[in-house]
């Protein structure tokens, strides 16, 4: 690739020095038309070749935004399940799952409270419920539970797609059940 670009820049600073000189006038000692054909062939393949290497660049990196994107899109999915995890694990009610959920995205209260349709001491009082039964004081250490959940045990970002096996498992069959053993 670099081996490219440097070809490039030789056959541009060609092109420009010639274009440049006959606008000019400069005096240069002409080259003979043989020379001539030869750097304009080799600066058109030069060309052709750059057209392909940045299209085979763009397809990796479409490629490789492809690949982030959907690494992305399962974190994502790993962070809500993780989320519905815990609030099962601590109990919430369906109100302040709402209002835990919107917490999380860094909502105020009056904002909760202006989407929930109810007041800004209830919302109030359901995060300070949802911040008991979580075991923290405040919005900073309820976030930061999930944030240590998810770095503790993400799974690893998507980054190539699974391969199927190269042959099928093997299928065995049940071993004989024994009525005489108990249990």
């Amino acid at each position: 690739m670099r081996l490219l670009v440097a070809l490039q820049a030789v056959f541009t600073a060609v092109f420009l020095w010639d274009l440049a000189a006959s606008i000019l006038g400069l005096r240069t000692t002409p080259i003979s038309w043989q020379m001539r054909e030869l750097i304009e062939v080799g600066a058109a393949l030069g060309l052709l070749a750059g057209l392909v290497a940045g299209t085979l660049v763009l397809r990796r990196a479409r490629a490789r935004q492809l690949r982030a994107e959907d690494s992305l899109r399962a974190a994502s999915g790993h962070f809500m399940d993780l989320v519905q995890d815990r609030f099962a694990d601590w109990a919430l009610t369906p109100a302040e799952r709402d209002v835990a959920l919107f917490a999380l995205k860094g909502m105020s209260l009056s904002e909760i409270a202006a989407l929930r349709d109810t007041s800004e001491g209830t919302v109030k009082a359901q995060t300070n419920a949802i911040y008991r039964k979580a075991g923290v004081t405040g919005r900073p250490q309820l976030l930061s539970l999930f944030i240590d959940d998810l770095l503790a045990g993400a799974p690893p970002l998507i980054t190539t797609p699974p391969r199927a096996p190269a042959k099928p498992p093997e299928v065995r069959s049940p071993a004989p059940f024994d009525v005489s053993r108990p249990g």
